[in-house]
């Protein structure tokens, strides 16, 4: 019998997350709920749920704040987040799924459609979590340990934003695979966002930044001229 996925609602507007609360029950979810981001953070630690609902804007601790803190830390960086906001301000989009987002929905929402977002969701962090990827993966003086996300490079720990480590991490567990820019985008943002896959360039040069010796002649995430990216299969 399958596991029935435990989902945290963050909104300091009651009724609506008693709505929500309500017809996910009625999907077959159970649901805890928090109004505020203290309540939300420490439910996540005792509740351990499968999926966020989070509302941006909260008194005191912003959503962005609570996305930040469960992305900073090794055992919930991997929560899957639905932000949930009032605002359809581009900036706000960005900064959200930037951070470490899975989904965005704005308000006034159809219920059915956000029901339908968070099996998509689900289903994504599903189908992640039957594959088991080794814990490590160590090349030529790159060395990355996936369950404490610690990256070091020629001996030096490497500090990498949650994109940008999904991004090493994905990569790396596929090496000498050639991904095109709209993969790349749907494995590490998931293909509801609107993020344009020429942003996946802009993200493939931080991370070079961050880990290689020569940005013009890496040795660990290759260019693949018309077509994407690919990480060295070079051992």
């Amino acid at each position: 019998m399958a596991k029935t996925a435990k989902i945290l609602v963050v909104d300091d507007e009651r009724d609506i997350a008693e709505l929500l609360a309500y017809n996910l029950n009625k999907e077959g979810f159970s649901t805890v709920l928090a109004h505020d981001g203290e309540a939300a953070l420490r439910k996540i630690r005792l509740e351990k749920p499968d999926l966020l609902i989070l509302d941006l804007m909260l008194p005191g601790m912003s959503g962005l704040d609570i996305c930040k803190t469960i992305r900073s830390h090794p055992q919930t960086a991997s929560l899957p987040i639905i932000m949930l906001t009032a605002k359809s301000d581009e900036l706000d989009r960005v900064l959200g799924l930037e951070i470490g987002a899975d989904d965005y929905v704005t308000k006034p929402f159809s219920l059915k459609e956000l029901m339908a977002r968070v099996r998509s969701v689900l289903r994504r962090v599903r189908d992640r979590n039957r594959e088991v990827p080794k814990e490590t993966f160590e090349q030529d003086g790159l060395a990355i340990n996936y369950v404490s996300c610690d990256v070091i490079a020629d001996g030096k720990p490497v500090n990498l934003s949650p994109t940008e480590l999904k991004l090493l991490f994905f990569l790396s567990q596929h090496p000498g695979r050639v991904y095109s820019r709209d993969q790349i985008l749907n494995a590490v943002w998931g293909d509801d966002t609107f993020i344009t896959p020429r942003a996946v360039d802009v993200h493939i040069r931080r991370l070079r930044a961050q880990i290689e010796k020569d940005m013009d002649n890496p040795r660990y995430v290759l260019t693949v001229r018309g077509f994407g990216y690919k990480f060295s299969d070079m051992q």
